[in-house]
């Protein structure tokens, strides 16, 4: 048992690195542009890696230091504010998430018709807008961490240690009070089944436009040079960043199915590593998205990041 406690620590550790690797290099390679210049997709990319290292940061806090008995707890509130602090970065990633797809469907839905013009979302208001509704819905469907019940009866083999209990919607086969059952439902549904219904459509939806646009493909024989030319330039970068968003989104759809399956299928007494298996399903988008989209995007470079920081 012990061995397979260092390998999951070991595990851990190198998934928290690599995600705050990440998520720190994507945030110093947007805010290095100047704000004028920064476009919608990058500011939402912005929120998305903000929320991700807020999440791995407090997650190991919460996991590591106060799970593992580090610190003896007394009151019930560190345990309640760190798993408020964890839950408020996990939404605003899904949310984050949920708008850089929709985002991205709405860029190349009829772009052949709509030419050049801008979309609403590409107003750096409008983004400044909708990253508010983010963080207003995460702050608010996290909320409810403060008022759930943590202790269950004294026969539950959840593995409470102190006040902090692995599964922190505490319901299983013998505790789940009804405001804990209804947070937790109404967090699964709202927070992980919905987003991965939208998640997936617009999923969908950009590869059927892709698909119709690949079947349209004989025409651009008929443009000028110079047109093609620009073409050229500028279609390779589009398919990647493309390319990008759709391998995030897969990633994305993937990692909370995983999740949705655990919370509906088994208890946490039914996992002797639940906690871990927790971490692992909500790090693991946390640290390899933000290297999909800054490689997808062009932001991790090596060329771009010598220019922005040389």
């Amino acid at each position: 048992m012990n061995g397979i406690s260092v390998s999951f620590l070991s595990l851990r550790i190198l998934i928290s690195c690599i995600g705050l690797v990440g998520n720190v290099i994507l945030i110093l390679s947007i805010i290095q542009t100047k704000f004028f210049r920064v476009k919608s997709f990058e500011f939402f990319l912005l929120g998305l890696a903000t929320a991700n290292l807020e999440e791995i940061v407090i997650m190991n806090i919460y996991d590591t230091v106060i799970l593992e008995g580090y610190f003896i707890i007394t009151s019930t509130w560190p345990c309640r504010i760190l798993k408020f602090l964890t839950v408020f970065g996990e939404i605003s990633s899904i949310l984050f998430t949920v708008l850089i797809s929709i985002y991205r469907y709405q860029k190349l839905r009829d772009a052949s018709k709509r030419a050049s013009l801008p979309i609403c979302l590409d107003s750096i208001r409008s983004a400044w807008m909708m990253s508010g509704v983010c963080v207003a819905l995460s702050l608010l469907l996290s909320f409810p961490s403060f008022v759930i019940k943590l202790h269950g009866p004294a026969h539950n083999a959840t593995g409470d240690r102190g006040s902090c209990p692995p599964d922190f919607f505490q319901c299983d086969k013998h505790f789940c009070p009804l405001i804990n059952r209804i947070y937790k439902y109404m967090f699964l549904m709202m927070c992980n089944l919905l987003p991965l219904i939208i998640v997936t459509g617009t999923g969908c939806l950009i590869i059927r436009v892709l698909l119709s646009q690949g079947k349209r493909v004989t025409s651009v024989a008929s443009v000028s040079m110079s047109s093609q030319n620009t073409k050229k330039s500028k279609g390779p970068r589009l398919q990647r960043s493309l390319i990008a968003v759709l391998a995030a989104m897969w990633l994305f759809q993937l990692d909370w199915t995983l999740y949705l399956i655990f919370q509906l299928a088994f208890m946490p007494t039914d996992l002797p590593f639940w906690d871990e298996m927790e971490f692992f399903i909500s790090a693991s988008y946390a640290s390899i998205s933000p290297f999909v989209y800054g490689i997808g995007n062009n932001l991790f470079s090596v060329k771009n990041l010598m220019r922005k920081w040389g």
